[in-house]
């Protein structure tokens, strides 16, 4: 297995910028739930890592449940556009407030999927936190309520994203080099 050091182009946001704006993120999540039931939804497997993050630094009682979705075929580095869920949630999310944590937004059909999807379960509120919004890709409107960063489009690994389905436990994002990475065979 190839050590990240080679492939990686730049390092996007570091790990002490990471931590500062999910401190905020939370503190907001917090003061706008308050006094509130709420339901954090992670979108498995990329925003485990961030959710893990999130949910420490919420001062409010919260509970959780996952979902995947694939929208990517195997292998695949860009999206089908055609989201499908893989794993569904075991909590009645009917009168709930939802509270949907992803680890990052492009073209947008996986989201509004995922959003239309959870609508019919009639939630009390369903909203979105993400962590990474590349927004230029956007092909779809969805609402983000809560956004960590807008990033630039470009291939990125780490915090829970992949490469390949590797390097999700560096503590920082990071820009592929696709010129100096050799896929694993």
């Amino acid at each position: 297995m190839q050590d990240y050091h080679e492939f990686l182009q730049e390092v996007l946001i570091d790990e002490e910028t990471l931590k500062n704006r999910i401190s905020e993120l939370g503190a907001e999540i917090s003061r706008d739930y308050e006094g509130q039931d709420l339901l954090l939804v992670c979108i498995l497997r990329g925003g485990i890592v961030f959710l893990t993050d999130l949910m420490r630094i919420l001062t409010i009682p919260h509970t959780l449940d996952f979902m995947a979705v694939a929208s990517y075929g195997i292998g695949a580095r860009q999206t089908t556009g055609k989201a499908r869920i893989t794993l569904d949630l075991n909590t009645d999310i009917r009168g709930r407030n939802v509270l949907l944590v992803e680890d990052i937004v492009d073209s947008g059909h996986t989201i509004k999927a995922v959003l239309e999807f959870l609508e019919t379960r009639r939630p009390k509120s369903l909203r979105v936190c993400v962590l990474l919004d590349k927004a230029e890709r956007r092909e779809v409107p969805v609402p983000i309520d809560y956004r960590g960063f807008v990033i630039p489009d470009k291939f990125i690994f780490g915090y829970g994203l992949d490469v390949d389905e590797y390097y999700r436990n560096l503590p920082f994002i990071g820009v592929l080099a696709q010129d100096r990475y050799c896929p694993p065979e």
